[in-house]
């Protein structure tokens, strides 16, 4: 059994850290000596950040973003075409899209996919939330960009059943060759895709 080499709380930070995805206890380990190297340029002010947020977070009780306000700030914009929705699975695929800058729209965060499996199924998820904003009315589109995983595909097809016949307009995000990619690299399963998905010039 190793030996204890730091007191219970340099212990805690370190368990606390080695939870966020990304970092293994190594990881964990040197990210909380350099914290703690640092402690008054990065550990306080991380402290105060981290109070703050666990204070004034909130998850939008429209789309399902995270914010320190409700409706949140995609929500509330006036410039954002409130009639196109794209609907992702977790609040980082929202902030993937929005790096991207596509497209200037509304989002819909259904925290998941439906997973039988894992014991996830369409209440564990935000889907009636998405069907009561088409049912309000003013959407015209819904874009479903989920991944490409056999749980989001299934989801996809969920979102589609429950949303026919109410007059939307419901796309899906192209698969295939990204741009820059060569074919050579590729999986079968993307360049399957890409086939199926293909346009004319």
């Amino acid at each position: 059994m190793a030996k204890r080499v730091t007191g219970p709380e340099i212990e805690k930070l370190i368990q606390l850290l080695a939870k966020v995805p990304g970092l293994g206890p190594r990881s964990a380990r040197r990210a909380a000596l350099h914290l703690i190297k640092k402690k008054e340029q990065l550990l306080g002010p991380l402290a105060n950040a981290m109070g703050e947020a666990h204070d004034k977070v909130k998850i939008c009780s429209c789309c399902g973003n995270v914010d320190t306000i409700d409706p949140c700030t995609v929500c509330t914009d006036e410039r954002r075409d409130q009639s196109t929705v794209i609907v992702v699975e977790d609040v980082s695929d929202l902030w993937a899209l929005e790096r991207a800058g596509a497209m200037n729209v509304a989002y819909h965060v259904l925290g998941g996919t439906l997973s039988p499996l894992d014991g996830v199924g369409p209440d564990d998820l935000n889907i009636r939330g998405l069907i009561n904003r088409v049912e309000a009315g003013g959407i015209k589109e819904i874009i479903i960009a989920v991944n490409a995983t056999v749980e989001g595909q299934t989801t996809a097809h969920y979102i589609t059943d429950h949303l026919d016949g109410l007059g939307v307009k419901i796309t899906r995000l192209a698969h295939g060759v990204p741009v820059g990619g060569e074919l050579d690299y590729l999986d079968e399963g993307t360049l399957s895709a890409a086939l199926r998905a293909r346009t004319a010039i």
